[in-house]
């Protein structure tokens, strides 16, 4: 018995560029002043159908939504259906409809901002630069599939703390993020330039890519990019029909946290990847939901044909070390079969956007051929 592992590299934290003003955010889960705005060629306004007000404009407890899914989370892809702009593809001046109403762009923007590493990864997938984007505090600052695209990008604080003064500095002409890590900050990402909110990360990824491709005008780049990922489906496809696996086959998606263990349903970025390549899902995570928890003591709940494990940190420090010795573990199936394999907690579990949806599922035609 064994199990295979994927050995996944670390690359050193980045330095933040500036010390100013942050707005403190403080977020659970995966990842997440006076402003003026030079660019006279974009317009501010925004209609907002609901706002959130902070007592303190720089510091606010976190959202433990984004963790957990949240109010309205099963509805979120339906609404963000509806989000984009009607313009002819590549047409400015465009409205764009958003979680927080509508935006004005009067030209193509040029200078983005993004506030997630989602967004990150759909801007760059466009062919595009941000010149300013957040990073992650207290393990890879970028997801790694990224760190060489995004080596010489701005740093505008962490999805924990951002810094509005650098933000102001690099004057953007777009500002991307989501409702829920972003929300009561809205008005003042606003209010230094245009501002386009998603609801959330994660398993509207597809629609939040569209959204950015319309936001910046790059409706066609957009579709060749989602074509690139169903011409990787279909090599899983191709995989489950040449290899071992077959249409009955489970997957589980098992990631290891400190103090939790997490099976990730089908209301998660990896959760989509799964059922587009028809992939079938143990009971337990066959789910409208985003994850299920178990205690490590019942590892074995775990069970599937295939399991992928990885680790939101120090392997020792969230347990994994730890539970994949246990025997209940050992005796499992897919680990006597060799088919429990460790992937890179950075694209299977922090990868939300296009570019990480492909390398999930390279990942997944590769480890399913044999």
């Amino acid at each position: 018995m064994y199990i295979r592992k994927k050995i996944v590299s670390r690359t050193p934290l980045l330095r933040l560029t500036a010390v100013g003003l942050t707005a403190a955010i403080g977020l659970t889960g995966c990842a997440s002043l006076e402003n003026t705005n030079s660019n006279a060629d974009a317009s501010n306004s925004a209609s907002s159908p609901s706002e959130k007000k902070s007592g303190n404009s720089n510091s606010a407890s976190g959202n433990d939504s984004v963790a957990t899914g949240g109010e309205g989370f099963a509805g979120a892809g339906q609404k963000s259906q509806t989000f984009g702009s009607d313009a002819a593809p590549g047409q400015f001046p465009r409205t764009v409809t958003h979680a927080r109403g509508t935006t004005e762009l009067k030209e193509k923007p040029q200078r983005v901002v993004v506030l997630e590493s989602g967004e990150l990864d759909s801007v760059l997938a466009l062919g595009m630069k941000p010149v300013g984007m957040t990073t992650s505090k207290g393990q890879n600052p970028v997801p790694d599939y990224m760190a060489d695209k995004a080596s010489d990008i701005e740093t505008v604080g962490t999805i924990n703390e951002v810094n509005m003064e650098k933000i102001a500095s690099l004057n953007p002409d777009l500002i991307i993020g989501s409702q829920l890590r972003m929300d009561k900050y809205f008005d003042q990402f606003n209010s230094i330039a245009p501002t386009v909110f998603s609801i959330r990360p994660g398993y509207t990824w597809k629609e939040n890519f569209r959204l950015i491709g319309e936001a910046l005008g790059e409706e066609e780049r957009t579709e060749q990019v989602m074509a690139v990922y169903d011409k990787k489906i279909e090599e899983v496809k191709k995989a489950i029909k040449d290899g071992p696996a077959s249409e009955d086959t489970t997957v589980t998606i098992l990631r290891f946290m400190p103090g939790k263990v997490r099976l990730y349903g089908r209301l998660s970025l990896i959760g989509t990847v799964l059922d587009d390549a028809g992939l079938a899902r143990p009971a337990n995570q066959d789910i409208e939901e985003l994850a299920t928890e178990i205690s490590p003591e019942n590892i074995d709940q775990a069970d599937a044909d295939y399991i992928f494990y990885c680790s939101y940190g120090d392997p020792s420090a969230t347990g994994q070390d730890t539970a994949i010795a246990t025997e209940a573990f050992q005796q499992l199936p897919a680990v006597k079969d060799g088919h429990a394999i460790e992937v890179s907690d950075d694209t299977w579990a922090l990868g939300l956007g296009p570019l990480g949806a492909q390398k999930i599922a390279a990942d997944l035609a590769e480890y399913l051929s044999h």
